[in-house]
């Protein structure tokens, strides 16, 4: 094929293989990168007529167990504080060969948050809604992905745990800047050590179910890109494992969208949260939907919370009263709440800022189909390789990831991410018909990015050949949210509300849209490691 490609291209454009072929290929490929918007609406099974009220009093209360919520946990333990985590999801336990989470192939209602379809375009068929991994947030120009699990969000993000330098931190979160030397050398080399990272070892990358990987290392260097290995939470030796066949391939098919059932992935479950549970000071609550936050007239903290089945249905309702709240219920979770609490005047005065500096971190992922080299039809994973470029006016980052499904034959192609650092202009208003929040994104806010991402991946054809297919043009979706409660306009720098004592938002919310062309993982755990050492030394028994 010729590498010439236009600079926006169709599936309708590319030769030798069917649209159909392609449509279909790239739909599934896209989702299993985390990139397809969810079609279906989210329900909730009807209430039974009457459920029971039940009250508790609690010193401290996390919501959400992902990156921010099991750093949270952890820390108040180890100071001796006891802690209740509530998280809406299940909790998923894995282990070789273990059948936890749906795969790529057979797609059920396992793979989504109350809701009553897949998102995936060309999945067949309809289900009972199910407490699944992955909530879709439909928004005006934006459908954010959430992960809904004990863990949060470390369940189905393919690992990748990258630190941004100083300078481009400093672009993204300029409210922290003063903070990244700490951040560099102790809170980033704390979470490393905590996930176990490492980079994808030279045996395993030398294996025909990475032969995409290889491919794109050796077409990015022509494009004047520097190539790197992602550090990855994996433990290599369960790779291996499928690699001589004791294992059902998951890792060497990329067949990780919904969460690995092989095992060996350090998510934030069964590090993070099973330190804190250890302590004997942590109880995790799954099945616990906070629905309200008020501040009640003694000015404590009051969650009103759903404690739910399966289903959806409510079985339990339950108001726990805390003297500090921490908020970690992700980007969305968190903003929708404080949203909702604003907008009811549930809790007076919260600032102004509350619902702004939302932004999508820069996502957008493309299908490069019909490359002159080949890269198998069975791609290895996690997303392992990445590269950036040099001299760009905006910073940016391209990783590789391979297909989560068996191509057909014909059919040559890899997903390659791209993101970066974005104007964080979405904002998030309180809609009264559906006791909710809804996120506006002005797309405004990333078309700069948008276009050098755009030409980094034309770069890849002139090098390679084959076409770029922009997987996320008629649907922008993002699973890197960030922003909502934003550093230095609504919380501070160690993650108080300002105005509001007991109250903490610990997550990606406070990080306003992006951070430092990385994804966000990483550095949400390091902030909240260097928040916490604060809070436990400022606010312990003073504020709770």
């Amino acid at each position: 094929m010729s590498g010439n490609a236009p600079s926006e291209a169709s599936p309708a454009s590319v030769p030798q293989i069917s649209r159909r072929q392609v449509l279909t290929t790239t739909a599934a490929a896209a989702a299993g990168a985390g990139l397809v918007a969810g079609a279906g609406k989210a329900h909730a099974s009807p209430a039974p007529v009457r459920v029971p009220v039940t009250e508790q009093r609690e010193r401290a209360v996390v919501v959400g167990s992902g990156f921010g919520g099991g750093v949270t946990a952890l820390r108040l333990a180890g100071a001796g504080v006891a802690t209740l985590v509530l998280e809406r999801g299940l909790r998923w336990r894995t282990g070789p060969n273990a059948d936890t989470f749906c795969r790529m192939a057979n797609v059920d209602r396992r793979s989504t948050w109350l809701s009553d379809r897949s998102g995936i375009p060309g999945v067949p068929g309809t289900w009972k809604p199910y407490t699944g991994v992955i909530e879709s947030v439909q928004g005006n120009g934006m459908t954010a992905h959430c992960g809904a699990a004990v863990g949060g969000g470390s369940i189905m993000y393919h690992g990748m745990t990258l630190k941004p330098d100083e300078e481009y931190f400093a672009a993204s979160m300029p409210a922290a800047a003063a903070d990244y030397d700490a951040l560099d050398r102790l809170y980033y080399p704390l979470v490393a050590r905590m996930l176990g990272i490492s980079t994808i070892p030279d045996d395993i990358l030398a294996t025909d179910p990475y032969r995409s990987s290889r491919l794109f290392l050796d077409v990015a260097p022509q494009t004047g890109m520097d190539t790197f290995r992602v550090p990855l939470p994996v433990g290599w030796n369960y790779v291996r494992g499928e690699l001589q066949g004791r294992y059902t391939p998951t890792y060497t098919t990329s067949d990780l969208s919904f969460g690995v059932n092989n095992g060996g992935k350090h998510s934030i479950d069964v590090t993070y949260l099973a330190a804190a549970e250890a302590t004997g000071r942590v109880r995790v609550a799954p099945l616990h939907v906070v629905r309200d936050l008020t501040m009640d007239a003694q000015k404590r903290w009051v969650l009103q919370v759903d404690r739910i089945d399966t289903d959806g249905a409510v079985q339990e309702h339950k108001i726990i009263t805390a003297d500090a709240v921490f908020l970690n219920a992700g980007s969305a979770g968190t903003t929708r709440l404080l949203v909702k609490a604003r907008a009811k005047n549930l809790v007076p005065d919260l600032p102004d800022a509350v619902g702004t500096r939302w932004g999508n971190n820069g996502d957008r992922i493309y299908s490069w189909v019909q490359m002159n080299g080949d890269p198998g039809s069975r791609q290895g994973g996690p997303a392992c390789v990445g590269a950036r470029p040099a001299d760009s006016p905006i910073p940016l980052t391209v990783i590789h990831a391979g297909s989560p499904v068996a191509l057909p034959e014909g059919v040559k192609m890899m997903t390659v991410v791209g993101f970066g650092i974005v104007k964080p202009t979405g904002t998030w208003a309180y809609d009264p018909g559906t006791d909710d929040a809804r996120l506006t994104w002005s797309a405004t806010g990333e078309a700069d990015l948008q276009n050098l991402i755009r030409q980094r991946m034309d770069a890849f054809t002139r090098a390679g050949g084959g076409t770029m297919i922009d997987t996320n043009a008629a649907a922008p979706s993002t699973w890197h949210g960030l922003g909502g409660v934003p550093m230095g306009d609504a919380v501070d720098r160690h993650g108080r509300v300002l105005g509001h004592r007991g109250l903490y938002v610990l997550d990606g919310a406070r990080i306003p849209g992006s951070t430092g062309a990385c994804n966000p993982s990483m550095t949400i755990a390091a902030l909240a490691e260097h928040s916490m050492a604060t809070i436990l030394r400022q606010d312990l028994a003073r504020v709770f």
